[in-house]
């Protein structure tokens, strides 16, 4: 009755990793309990989480042919356009996130195109843009740029805008850090660098102010609800945008995070739901007003 902070289904996203292959599920080593999922199966699963109550699904696509410009990530028969209009199709209700970003397309690796080996911003704003109307007319409910390259907000905006998609949301991972939590991700979605790291577009761990910066510039450009990413480690950034901006905060449970409780439940050193609920509470606690988090499905059941 008098609990301050509560988690309820309605705050969860649950991230899907989908590709063209012949078996339904491929499971992710570094993730236990995850798979890639074909087609089919990413609708069977869209299906019994909107049947237990999640109310959003964030897309990553591993595609079957990359290269430099990342082409797949904009190409209307790219697996995410494709698995998008699967599951509005099959699911109507369900609100799908489309991650905009190149990494997971481009043969190097890197959220933006590489000139003289290095990430050039401005060239890859255009990209990112083709990939948003792209999801957007694939039926895409929420468009979420993940890069980090300055600018690209206010460029898909404007080109959702000129495209007749002026009610499409657009989720920015605003604050997205340089961190070592991301490992198991880029397993699962074969997204590593092929060389050198992020860390010239992604944001230094040891920075708050930074942080300030980051999500007033996305505002000012268009975006509707600002990411924080990775969370646990993250939860006094998220507690300090909460203080200074009015807007709708999300947070993204990361896949370090989820292996290392995995991990520790596997081995019999922690109540696992106990700890997931705990963890999850922290971050709504912070200031979160979505959670996107591996254990959405299993959350919304104990919800």
């Amino acid at each position: 009755m008098v609990r301050e902070t509560r988690l309820s289904r309605e705050q969860l996203v649950m991230p899907l990793f989908v590709r063209d292959m012949p078996e339904e599920r491929r499971a992710i080593a570094s993730m236990p309990g995850q798979s890639q999922l074909s087609l089919t199966a990413l609708v069977t699963e869209a299906r019994e989480l909107y049947r237990r109550g999640v109310p959003a699904i964030i897309l990553f696509g591993i595609p079957e042919h990359k290269d430099a410009q990342g082409s797949e990530g904009h190409s209307p028969d790219g697996i995410i356009a494709r698995a998008i209009a699967a599951v509005k199709d099959a699911v109507p209700e369900l609100l799908v996130f489309a991650d905009v970003c190149l990494c997971e397309y481009t043969d190097h690796g890197h959220c933006g195109v590489l000139v003289d080996g290095d990430v050039d911003n401005d060239a890859t704003l255009p990209l990112l843009a083709r990939e948003a109307i792209t999801y957007a007319r694939a039926g895409a409910d929420v468009i979420a740029p993940s890069d980090m390259m300055d600018g690209r907000v206010g460029a898909i905006r404007d080109a959702l805008d000129e495209n007749g998609f002026q009610d499409r949301s657009i989720v920015s991972y605003a604050v997205k850090y340089a961190s070592a939590f991301y490992g198991p991700f880029r397993a699962a979605a074969e997204s590593a660098p092929q060389e050198g790291d992020r860390r010239g577009y992604q944001m230094d761990p040891a920075n708050v102010r930074e942080a300030f910066r980051e999500a007033a510039l996305d505002l000012e450009e268009g975006a509707d609800v600002l990411m924080v990413k990775p969370a646990l480690a993250y939860l006094d950034v998220l507690r300090a945008l909460r203080d200074r901006f009015d807007v709708p905060l999300a947070a993204y449970s990361v896949s370090g995070e989820y292996a290392m409780v995995e991990a520790a439940a596997a081995a019999g050193h922690i109540d696992r739901r106990a700890v997931i609920l705990e963890t999850l509470g922290s971050v709504r606690r912070a200031g979160a007003d979505i959670l996107l988090t591996y254990w959405a499905g299993e959350v919304a059941e104990w919800l």
